[in-house]
C-alpha cells in the first residue's frame, strides 16, 4: 500500500469526537470559540480561511491581515459522551460552546464571537 492511501485509511480509523475549539491572534491576543460534532472539521475550517470563504468577516480579515502563523488553533474541551442512557450531543455540545464562550468573553476588542 502507498504511503497516501496508508495515510487516507489511519485518517478514517481517528474516532469522531465532538467539542470546543479556540482560534487565537497570537498577534493581538483576540480568539474564536467554535465548536464541531466532528473535530476533524477543523481541517475543512482551515482550509477557509486559507481561500477567504470564512463566513467570520473580522476573522477572515485579520487571518488575511496577520497570516496564518500568526493563529493558533486548539481543541480547549472534548465532549465527554456516557457510556449508557439517552444524551443528546448537540445540546450538549451547545452548552459546553457557551461554558467557553462565557468564560473567554471573546468579543469586540477581546474576540471574533
Amino acid at each position: 500500500m502507498d504511503q497516501k492511501k496508508e495515510l487516507k485509511e489511519q485518517y478514517k480509523e481517528i474516532p469522531i469526537q465532538s467539542g470546543v475549539f479556540k482560534i487565537t491572534n497570537n498577534e493581538n491576543g483576540k480568539v474564536y470559540i467554535g465548536s464541531f460534532n466532528n473535530l476533524k472539521r477543523l481541517n475543512g475550517l482551515k482550509f477557509m480561511l486559507m481561500t477567504n470563504t470564512c463566513l467570520n468577516p473580522l476573522l477572515q480579515n485579520e487571518w488575511n491581515e496577520f497570516g496564518s502563523d500568526a493563529f493558533t488553533i486548539e481543541t480547549v474541551e472534548m465532549l465527554k459522551k456516557p457510556e449508557e442512557g439517552y444524551f443528546d450531543e448537540k445540546r450538549e455540545l451547545e452548552k459546553l460552546e457557551q461554558k467557553w464562550i462565557e468564560q473567554l468573553q471573546p468579543f469586540g476588542d477581546k474576540g471574533y464571537n
